[in-house]
């Protein structure tokens, strides 16, 4: 077993994650922020990997060709609407955004709403669901203004 071959490694530091090696390689990319079932599908695809394969048996070469795909996706030819961060606001580029700068950005759009006092702003800035969904029942519950169902104690009395 001291074969490079068969070694395996138990885990691989990828793109700012820790991914077990143990696993195959398309589920552990998916463990990447920002790379979702289609897109580890893609990367398996462009780079003719066995998605069955463990990570952990890739080689630094591998791993490096799979980060380098992760990051620059058009560079490898990946389809357009594929990317997270298409027709950006700011540079009108097509990027794909992942691990930690996705918060960011999103704080980013986030804060810019508000700061327009838009719509989806607005509505960010209270605390109220944005795409249009029914207040009525779900959203009151998140503050201490809605009670919920109050049994009664054993004496007869209401409880808190």
């Amino acid at each position: 077993m001291s074969d490079a071959k068969h070694e395996i490694k138990q885990l691989v530091r990828l793109c700012n994650a820790d991914l077990d090696g143990n696993k195959s390689v398309y589920r552990e990319l998916r463990m990447i922020k920002g790379v979702d079932f289609s897109f580890s599908n893609a990367v398996c695809a462009l780079l003719n990997l066995d998605k069955d394969r463990k990570i952990g048996e890739l080689s630094k070469e591998d791993l490096s060709k799979i980060e380098d795909v992760i990051k620059h996706p058009l560079k490898y030819s990946m389809p357009v609407w594929m990317l997270n961060r298409r027709n950006d606001y700011d540079t009108g580029e097509d990027k794909h955004i992942n691990s930690v700068d996705i918060k960011f950005v999103k704080d980013n759009d986030i804060k810019r709403l508000r700061m327009i006092r838009s719509y989806r702003g607005v509505r960010h800035g209270f605390g109220l669901p944005v795409r249009g969904q029914r207040t009525k029942t779900h959203f009151g519950r998140k503050g201490s203004k809605t009670v919920g169902v109050v049994k009664k104690t054993k004496g007869g009395k209401k409880g808190k």
